[in-house]
This record gives structure tokens, C-alpha cells and sequence, in this order.
């Protein structure tokens, strides 16, 4: 097929597949369809309307037609506007910055399209076509069918294809809509990147016909390891389940419900080791029904709040911690993040800076940068992109939060790694907004009842005291507040030390975001630095750590941030050009002086904690 239009004509229709996550996927035998796939902008979203606007014409629905006759009779292409089989190539996983120059700020609709072979799995099997993410709307389409659709962008979703499969050659279409409405999360207002594409890999990824759909191994904190686990296909029900954990020795076997799920537990082995920054101990675990063996590497700690503390396997723990985008360093980002850039990003918190903890913000980061931050021992807080201007009272807009953080729970809920899941960040408080999150943490505690509740929050001042009011706090296993004085306000860098925080309620604190800009390489060596300048941003450094030293309730920071990133609300024609530079490494991969002063001062607290 050359032309989208055979499948345009069904875009508006409804699907017939509804998506899945498919949980540890990429660790399930399959086919990569990553590589080289044509892609052609539609910026008046022709392929979704008729010529005047409206459902797309009868014509539409039959170009496949008239291009297949086209080319048995020889005759000249008739004259449609696509063409997919001549149209550019493209490598992905990838944002479509990185396609074109001129794709640089494009908002709207792009199609991809391959063609790939496949040879039948046999019977008895199921094959689903897996995507880790797409940003932000996509409609997916299999030998000119339609297959399903999933809106939001950073989660992974899943179709049953088994029965559109052909032996041989197939072809694969995709529309995906970067552009975002008031009632989307995150909204069109945010200060990073779209990357607008197919950011993730896509797979097809081969199950038996009855499989484990979702799986979660835990330590409680009852000192018991507890399993769950979800079948899915026509033997789901009342079927032997069997999970193992080989280096231990440990077995527990049982029986699904009626309705497929398992749930049981076994007391933790003496010899397990608990995993933690300091020893990030993997176990493969599988657990094994019929046919199926879901296998995946699982480390077993505890994480809880005791009053005003944090506590990782019993023991109080302060996060030594930065924010980082999904943003490479050293070349033109393109969301994509490879296993070697996800570890040149973590080795420069780890062992650059002495960190233990990172802020994966402000939405779900690649499955596989959550499973390298267990191989390496940093502690995540993960989030989903409940940002700024939500539309509260919006249902629809309730509806895709809840399912977005249902998607990153149950993909990442095996990392040992993630400590907190946060709801939000930076919201301006309102009834509405208080019920959209408190919706929102009840579904956390019913998903994971084994991690930390968090969600970035804004905080009041009155001359130097500074006030954690927000109504939200009574909710949260830990408080975080984002705060920039001395950036952000005329305060002038020798006074933050001065400035006071107390708390309304007896909870830990994390400094989710603190920073200030400045432009590697440029230098004031004035007695008061110029803000943008690395002075500055070093000396705004030393006085905010001296004055959350001050804080005797804070438990951690996760400053802003570790690299400079794009943003193209960020203008300034000298300092900014479109990127956001509160980061301690320049987008090329350059140290700025303030990462020094935090990497000492993290030092020093690493050291009085041994």
C-alpha cells in the first residue's frame, strides 16, 4: 500500500481493541520493530476529515483500491496527497525534532508507516504489538485495519493482534498527535520539550495463550515477601501459579480465582539480602501458570515514614538527590533515551555528585532507566504529568490521569528503586484540585500499598518565614516543596540562609526543586555576581544548602536539575535559545561550579552517615 488513506477513514471509527500494559514486556521473547520507518507530516489532519471537515469521504475509504489497480494496469499514480512508500525514512524510537529542522516546533498530526516480515508463533500463542510509549495521541492501524488507540504520552500500551497477523509481509501504520488541549495531561503549557513521535521502542511481543498479564513481588513490612499476579486468556481461572525465587530456594505455589488474580506470600528467606544504594541486590524471580514463565530481576526492601523520618530498610535515610528530563547529553536530544545514556546520566548523580536519589520528572521515564536505576542503587521518585493549569473539574481529563498513573504503577511497581510515586507538581490549590488529587492518591494506595505518596507542592511566605500550608500535606506520606528564593525573587543571596521553614504536621520535607540559571561558560567576577552567570548559580547553591541544613525536618533534595534542557518557553536571546539552563552540566556535557558545591556537600553528609 502507498497511501494512509484506506486507514484514515477509520481513524474516527471506533477500535476494536482496547490497550493493555503488558507488564515486563521487554524482557518477553518478540520481534523489534525499531529502525527505519517513512513518516510524512498532516498538518491539516486530512487523514481524519473529509475535504470540507467533517467524517472523511467515500474516496478516502477506497484509495487502496485505486492504488493497487494503479499499479497492475501501469498506470500513472493517481493524484492523492500521501504517499507513504516514497515518503522520507526516519529511524525510531524517536522524536520527530530530530526527523527535520523544520519539525522543530510542529504541533499536530505525523503518520509512520513500515512494513516488516513475521513468521506465524505457532498455536497456542498470542502476539501483541507493544509500544513504550507516543507522544501524545496515537491511532495504530495493521495491514489496514484498525488496531486500537491510547492517549497520553510516557506509558506503555499494548494490542492483541494475533488474528491480523499474516504470514510473510505486513504493514504498520501509525497517526500520532503531539497537539494537546486544556483538558489533556499534562496541558499544552508546560517548561519542557513535547517530542512529539514514537519515543519508545515498539515490539511485537509473543505469550502463550493463557499468561501472566501482571505480576508485583514485594518485602512487606511485615518481613514477608508477597506475591500478586493476574492471568489472562481462557484458562485464567482456578489455574496452578507457582512463584520462585531460585538463588533463594524460595517456592509458593497456589491456585488463580475465578477471575484469574493470585495473591499470597512466604516468609523472607535468612540469606536474602535487602537491596539499597549501598548493595543493589537483583533476584530473578518467575512465577510460572501452563505454559507461561513471567520472569523478571526484583530487589526486596522496605521503605516507610516514621514521624518526621524516612526509613529504607528500617533505617533513617536522607535523599541526596536531583532532578533530570529524559534528555541526553552531549547531542540534539530526541527523547529516545538509549541504556548508555540513561548510565552516563546516573553515573554523574551517583559517583559525580555522591547521590542516592533521583527525581524522575515530571512524568514517567523509560522503563528501561527505572530498571538501571535498580541495577546502579539510586533511589526514584517517579511521577506522571499532573502539571500546572489541570482542568479539575474536567471528568475526561480525571479519567486519563487515573488511567496514566495506573499505566506507570503497574509497569514499574517491581523496582526496587522507586520510593515515591508523586501525583502532581506545582498545582495551585483549589476544592477542585484537592478532590481530583486525593482521587488520585487513593488510587496509588490501592495500586502499591508498599511505597511513599508524595507530590510537589507550593509553599506561602511572610517576610522570611516560610509556610507549608497547602491542605494536601495531611494526605502525603511526604511533604516536597518546590522553592526558588533568590532566583525567582528579589531576595538577595545572603539572605536565604536566614529564611525559616516550619511544618504544620509531623512528616518528612523534601526540596523537590530548587535552582537557578546559568549559561556554562559565562563568568562575572564581580563581588555580586550577575544572575545566568556560574557565580551566581554557585553561590545560590551554598546559601540554600545553608539554609536547608537549617530545617531540622528535611529529608532530602532533589534540586533542579541536572542538566539544562529544552523548553521553548525559555527565550532570553543570550543566556536561554530555547533551553532551560538550571542545570549543573551544560547540555553538552560540561560541569557548571555549582555541581561541585552540591557534589561537596553531599559528600560531607554521605560521609557522616557511615
Amino acid at each position: 500500500m502507498r497511501l494512509i488513506g484506506f486507514a484514515l477513514a477509520a481513524l474516527l471509527a471506533p477500535m476494536s481493541a482496547s490497550a493493555q500494559t503488558l507488564v515486563a514486556a521487554d524482557l518477553r521473547p518478540g520481534q523489534s520493530l525499531d529502525g527505519a520507518w517513512h513518516w510524512s507530516v498532516d498538518p491539516y489532519r486530512d487523514g481524519v476529515a473529509g475535504f470540507h471537515g467533517g467524517p472523511p469521504s467515500e474516496s478516502t475509504a477506497r484509495y487502496q483500491d485505486r492504488i493497487q489497480a494503479d499499479e497492475a494496469e501501469k498506470r500513472p499514480t493517481a493524484l492523492f496527497e500521501f504517499d507513504m512508500q516514497r515518503s522520507a525514512i526516519t529511524h525510531l524510537p524517536g522524536s520527530w525534532i530530530g526527523h527535520a529542522p523544520e519539525m522543530r516546533y510542529y504541533q499536530g498530526l505525523v503518520w509512520y508507516q513500515r512494513t516488516f516480515d513475521y513468521t506465524p508463533a505457532g498455536p497456542g500463542k498470542r502476539v501483541y504489538l507493544r509500544f513504550g510509549s507516543a507522544d501524545y495521541a496515537a491511532s495504530v492501524f495493521l495491514n489496514g485495519k484498525p488496531v486500537g488507540k491510547h492517549v497520553g504520552a510516557f506509558t506503555p500500551f499494548a494490542f492483541d493482534v494475533t488474528d491480523r497477523l499474516r504470514p510473510g509481509s505486513n504493514q504498520i501504520t501509525v497517526g500520532v498527535d503531539s497537539a494537546r488541549t486544556d483538558s489533556d495531561v499534562p496541558p499544552p503549557v508546560t517548561d519542557w520539550e513535547t517530542y512529539g513521535g514514537i519515543t519508545r521502542s515498539v515490539r511485537l511481543v509473543t505469550v502463550p495463550e493463557t499468561f501472566v498479564d501482571d505480576a508485583f513481588v514485594r518485602l512487606g513490612k511485615d518481613g514477608r515477601i508477597a506475591v500478586s499476579a493476574q492471568l489472562l486468556g481462557p484458562q485464567a481461572a482456578n489455574a496452578p501459579i507457582r512463584l520462585a525465587i531460585p538463588t533463594l530456594g524460595a517456592t509458593l505455589e497456589g491456585r488463580t480465582d475465578g477471575e484469574g488474580k493470585w495473591s499470597a506470600s512466604l516468609p523472607a528467606p535468612r540469606a536474602l539480602q535487602r537491596w539499597s544504594p549501598e548493595n543493589p541486590k537483583l533476584y530473578d524471580v518467575e512465577i510460572a501458570s501452563g505454559a507461561d514463565r513471567f520472569a523478571d530481576r526484583v530487589g526486596f526492601r522496605t521503605i516507610e515514614v516514621q514521624g518526621d523520618r524516612i526509613l529504607l530498610n528500617g533505617k533513617s535515610i536522607f535523599l541526596r538527590g536531583i532532578s533530570m528530563h529524559e534528555e541526553e547529553l552531549g547531542k540534539d536530544p530526541v527523547r529516545a533515551m538509549s541504556p548508555a545514556a540513561a548510565r552516563a546520566l546516573f553515573s554523574e548523580i551517583k559517583q559525580g555528585l555522591h547521590g542516592n536519589f533521583v527525581r524522575l520528572a515530571h512524568y514517567p521515564h523509560d522503563e528501561g532507566t527505572t530498571r538501571l536505576a535498580d541495577e546502579m542503587g539510586l533511589l526514584v521518585w517517579s511521577e506522571v504529568p499532573v502539571y500546572w493549569r489541570v482542568a479539575w473539574g474536567n471528568a475526561d481529563t480525571l479519567a486519563t490521569a487515573r488511567r496514566m498513573i495506573a499505566e506507570n504503577i503497574r509497569r514499574d511497581r517491581n523496582r526496587a528503586a522507586i520510593v515515591l510515586w508523586s501525583v502532581a507538581n506545582e498545582t495551585p490549590v483549589s476544592d477542585a484540585r484537592n478532590a481530583f488529587l486525593r482521587t488520585l492518591i487513593g488510587d496509588v494506595r490501592a495500586l502499591d500499598d508498599s511505597r511513599l505518596v508524595t507530590a510537589a507542592l507550593l509553599s506561602d511566605r511572610k517576610g522570611k518565614e516560610m509556610r507549608i500550608n497547602d491542605p494536601l500535606v495531611g494526605d502525603l506520606d511526604v511533604m516536597a516543596i518546590n522553592t526558588y528564593n533568590g532566583w525567582y525573587s528579589d531576595d538577595p543571596l545572603a539572605a536565604i540562609p536566614s529564611f525559616t521553614w516550619a511544618s504544620p504536621v509531623n512528616k518528612p520535607l523534601i526540596f523537590s526543586e530548587f535552582g537557578a540559571d546559568a549559561l556554562y561558560g559565562y563568568h562575572d567576577g564581580t563581588a555580586a555576581p550577575h544572575k545566568f552567570s556560574e557565580e551566581y548559580q554557585a553561590e545560590y547553591y551554598r546559601r540554600t544548602l545553608e539554609m536547608a541544613a537549617k530545617v531540622p525536618f528535611l529529608r532530602g533534595l532533589s534540586p533542579w536539575i541536572l542538566k539544562d534542557f529544552r523548553s521553548p518557553r525559555r527565550q532570553h536571546p543570550v543566556y536561554q535559545q530555547g533551553w532551560n539552563r538550571k542545570g549543573l552540566i551544560s547540555e553538552t556535557g560540561q560541569r557548571k561550579q555549582a555541581f561541585g558545591v552540591l557534589a561537596e556537600d553531599y559528600a560531607a553528609r554521605e560521609k557522616a552517615e557511615r
